[in-house]
């Protein structure tokens, strides 16, 4: 049957050249593209930034209750400018039907738990047009901090990439937000701890701009003792920053989110850096 459609095609002039034409276009589109995504990935490698950030289709919405907690809880979303308000909702949607959300021990899971979860990870994703964390496709809540057996002791968050889950003790990721400028928020360090991992495992476009600025950053600080000795001796960044770099970099944007004038002033060297890693360049920041 294809050889014979094939022939038909062949023996109709009209149609083989039609047929010809189509397929020439179609590889001639797929190698534009590839030689597009070259040239995005050397561009954000040198200059640590895509080329363009946000295009959809269609914008998804949330729903009437879900917006309403959004634009009265999320202090984020309501320092943006109209068309990145909706750009942002757009990916809250996307967030919330990408992921499972399990209650735990009782807890029944609510709109607001979606909602500020979803607008967490949409916040920190903000500045990369790949926003999906791909390790991840579900969001487990404790009432309180749970038991892990990760190490056998209690936590109040975790991420665990082999089960693509990120766990909360629901009661402190809602004290992350109840103060907003002490530089404590469990559910920005445990997004971080997300992405962080994600980039490393994937080395796409996303983390070209998140490793690589991340680097720059380390690098600075061991070259420059005195800077780093400033930075320790502040105190500005609590002792748990430099238990690893996997510590150091979500304390270091829970920092950033929280208090970015107060560390654009102190450090506007590492607060550049930070800016870079996120690509930030709205709500203020």
């Amino acid at each position: 049957m294809l050889l014979q459609t094939q022939t038909e095609i062949e023996e109709n002039p009209l149609v083989y050249k039609y047929v010809m034409a189509i397929g020439t276009i179609v590889i001639i589109l797929f190698v534009l593209y590839r030689i597009y995504l070259i040239v995005e990935f050397k561009y954000a490698s040198v200059f640590k930034k895509p080329l363009y950030n946000h295009v959809y289709f269609k914008l998804k919405k949330i729903t009437p209750a879900q917006f309403s907690i959004l634009k009265n809880q999320f202090l984020f979303y309501k320092n943006l400018t109209p068309k990145h308000k909706a750009y942002f909702q757009h990916r809250v949607a996307v967030f919330i039907n990408n992921n499972q959300f399990i209650g735990k021990e009782g807890l029944v899971v609510t709109d607001q738990m979606k909602v500020l979860v979803a607008a967490t990870a949409t916040m920190l994703t903000f500045g990369f047009r790949n926003h999906k964390i791909k390790l991840l496709n579900k969001v487990i809540l404790y009432p309180k901090a749970f038991f892990s057996s990760t190490n056998q002791e209690l936590h109040k968050g975790e991420f665990n990439p082999a089960l693509k889950a990120i766990v909360f003790s629901w009661e402190d990721f809602l004290h992350g937000y109840s103060i907003n400028n002490d530089n404590f928020n469990l559910g920005i360090h445990e997004f971080v701890h997300a992405i962080h991992i994600d980039n490393l495992k994937e080395r796409g476009l996303k983390a070209a701009v998140f490793l690589n600025s991340f680097t720059d950053l380390i690098n600075f600080l061991e070259n420059n003792k005195n800077y780093k000795a400033k930075l320790v001796a502040s105190e500005y960044l609590r002792d748990y920053a430099y238990t690893n770099k996997f510590e150091f970099v979500s304390v270091i944007i829970e920092t950033f989110i929280e208090t970015p004038n107060q560390f654009k002033s102190q450090f506007p060297e590492i607060y550049k850096k930070v800016k870079q890693m996120l690509n930030f360049n709205f709500a203020g920041y």
